[in-house]
């Protein structure tokens, strides 16, 4: 949300006498300040009302947290992110495992290295029904 700046603030100024008249201005003030204040204590009692709801988890809990998308970043995504990267990191050490045992088994029968961009073959017994015909397109 922007501020007003001088420029913006004269012009309301300027457009408040125009409608209420020097006169009534004043009191005008006075009855949007109370107005402000109101919306602003029911916004506050319902934030609080929230958190307290919600629990200590969302103790933190901010307006702009209520748009969706800053929600789930801040409360479900920020909670995963650890869960996230230790998944990873197993599934990096599971792969250099086998990375390490397909080396051991190419190096134990004489293969050649593979590269990354090298897909094995399927072996196929042929004592086995094909369950699909290979030259289908």
């Amino acid at each position: 949300m922007s501020t007003a700046g001088p420029a913006e603030i004269a012009v309301l100024i300027i457009i408040a006498v125009i409608m209420f008249g020097p006169d009534k201005l004043p009191e005008m003030a006075r009855k949007a300040a109370r107005l402000y204040h109101y919306f602003k204590n029911i916004a506050n009692n319902t934030r609080d009302q929230l958190r307290s709801e919600l629990g200590p988890q969302f103790a933190d809990l901010e307006y702009e947290d209520l748009k969706p998308q800053n929600f789930v970043r801040k409360y479900v995504l920020d909670s995963l992110q650890d869960d996230i990267d230790e998944i990873k990191a197993d599934l990096s050490d599971v792969r250099s495992d086998l990375d390490l045992g397909l080396a051991d088994i190419r190096n134990s029968e004489g293969l050649p290295e593979a590269s990354e961009d090298t897909v094995p073959e399927p072996v196929h017994d042929s004592t086995q029904p094909v369950p699909f015909d290979t030259e289908a397109t």
